[in-house]
Order: structure tokens, then C-alpha cells, then sequence
């Protein structure tokens, strides 16, 4: 299967970098909290995927070093990856809204998880990463 595209768990101190979806009939989950990334373009990797995808949307630039786990995860319409960095407390002030989405927020990863418009698969994904030692 190939590779679709992927998505960024990025810590913003003990917070998670969300952004509310547009609500729009012609896009997935309209309308939920969801984190930075999206479809791959040409032959870029997983990390170049999630690390553009991350810039574009949030005007936040990192580095592939700052890319603390991974894990591949398949579902139907192909190979998908989802990552997790940290940045410091305070980098919130570096957060610029591309333009997709309708606003951003810092939530905690537990009222994430437990919103009623977290993405289903993303929530697995995050729990995931706290269960293997993440922050």
C-alpha cells in the first residue's frame, strides 16, 4: 500500500496544537478538532509530509530531530503516519493560521480524547503514543 499522508501530535507544553476543522460538506470530519498535517505531494516522505503540512497550517517550522515518535498505521484508503513533537511552553506565540481551518486551540491531550469532535482514529493514535511513555 502506499503512503497517503500524516499528521503531527505537537505538544505545546503540556498541551496539544489543535485545529478546528472547516465545516464543509466536501472534506473529511467537517467540523472536529484535528492536528496539523494532510496528504503527501510527490515523492516526500513521511517526516517531509507531516513537517510541511505543519508549517503551512500553523506556521510552525521544525525539524525532522524534532520529531519524537512515529507510528504507521494502515486504513483503507492506504498508509498513513502519525507523529509526535514537543515544543516549549510559549511557542504558541509563533502559531499563524494558514488557510485551511476554521481557528486553533491548546487543549490538553485528556479533554482532547475525550471531546465529542476529536477524530476517532487520531484519539487511538494519541493514546497510543501515552501508553508507549509519551508525554
Amino acid at each position: 500500500m502506499s503512503f497517503i499522508g500524516a499528521k503531527l501530535a505537537l505538544f505545546i507544553g503540556a498541551d496539544l496544537l489543535t485545529i478546528l476543522r472547516d465545516d464543509r460538506p466536501d472534506i473529511p470530519f467537517p467540523g472536529h478538532w484535528d492536528f496539523p498535517g494532510g496528504g503527501r505531494e510527490g515523492g516526500e516522505s513521511p517526516e517531509a509530509c507531516a513537517l510541511r503540512e505543519t508549517a503551512e497550517e500553523v506556521g510552525l517550522v521544525l525539524a525532522v530531530s524534532d520529531l519524537v515518535w512515529s507510528n504507521r498505521h494502515v486504513r483503507e484508503q492506504g498508509v498513513s503516519w502519525f507523529f509526535a513533537a514537543h515544543l516549549p511552553g510559549g511557542s504558541e506565540a509563533r502559531v499563524r493560521l494558514g488557510d485551511e481551518g476554521q481557528g486553533w486551540a491548546l487543549m490538553s491531550p485528556e479533554d482532547y480524547c475525550d471531546h465529542p469532535l476529536a477524530i476517532a482514529h487520531f484519539v487511538e493514535q494519541l493514546r497510543q503514543y501515552q501508553s508507549e511513555g509519551g508525554f
